[in-house]
């Protein structure tokens, strides 16, 4: 377990998988395309941290399928700033051309950065997005958000992003969509983990939530390996 007051390398951090590690846990996947959609967080933009590798959360994870896969094949569609609806109507047929089996939702930040959310609006993007993956038929996953950062023009800020977290549970558990927990992981504490911008995660967190996703992707293979077993 960290604390708030470690500081680690990547060969040191206790949060990070090896890429060998990472490819164990994901040994029997079955996902040859691996697609992201969203905003910033499905793109894994952030500034550098020493003794890091500088690769965003997605890279990690095509590079720990890829040593499962070589031929894999990896699109992101993702861009900086958009809303659940905004992804959806620019990025969808681009992500239905590529036909992934593995498809990356975003976690619809975004759409709770209006000084009056609206939830209702909110709920029914969100739960668009989660019918269209279903429908392509890939494994979906998606973060929580962490609670790592607050935005001083809205006072309520956790309190929406709890909510919002509340809505993607929800509707992942709907969908049959992996969920990477954020919200509460000992990451949030680290003094090094955000960005310049008090929002994006640093090097430091992209490691560490690549590994938070391929431990919530391998428990899914646990389940799906079951299932076979019955």
């Amino acid at each position: 377990m960290t604390t708030s007051s470690q500081i680690f390398t990547e060969a040191t951090d206790p949060d990070v998988m090896t890429p060998r590690e990472a490819a164990g846990v994901l040994s029997d996947a079955p996902w040859h395309r691996f697609g992201v959609f969203g905003d910033s967080l499905s793109l894994g933009v952030g500034d550098a941290t020493p003794g890091y590798d500088g690769a965003g959360w997605p890279v990690r994870v095509e590079q720990a399928l890829r040593r499962i896969h070589p031929d894999l094949d990896y699109l992101n569609t993702a861009v900086v700033g958009v809303t659940t609806e905004r992804a959806l109507r620019e990025q969808k047929a681009r992500m239905d051309d590529f036909a992934p089996d593995l498809l990356h939702l975003g976690s619809g930040a975004n759409d709770i950065m209006r000084r009056e959310p609206d939830w209702g609006r909110i709920e029914d993007d969100l739960r668009a997005m989660y019918e269209w993956a279903a429908a392509t038929g890939a494994q979906s996953s998606v973060f929580t958000l962490g609670n790592a950062f607050v935005v001083p023009a809205f006072p309520d800020f956790t309190d929406r992003v709890a909510r919002l977290n509340d809505i993607t549970r929800m509707l992942a558990d709907e969908h049959g969509t992996v969920v990477a927990e954020c919200w509460n992981h000992p990451v949030n504490e680290r003094p090094n983990l955000l960005s310049a911008d008090r929002i994006h995660f640093a090097a430091v967190g992209q490691a560490v939530i690549s590994s938070i996703m391929v431990r919530a992707l391998g428990e899914r293979l646990v389940s799906l390996r079951s299932q076979r077993h019955c």
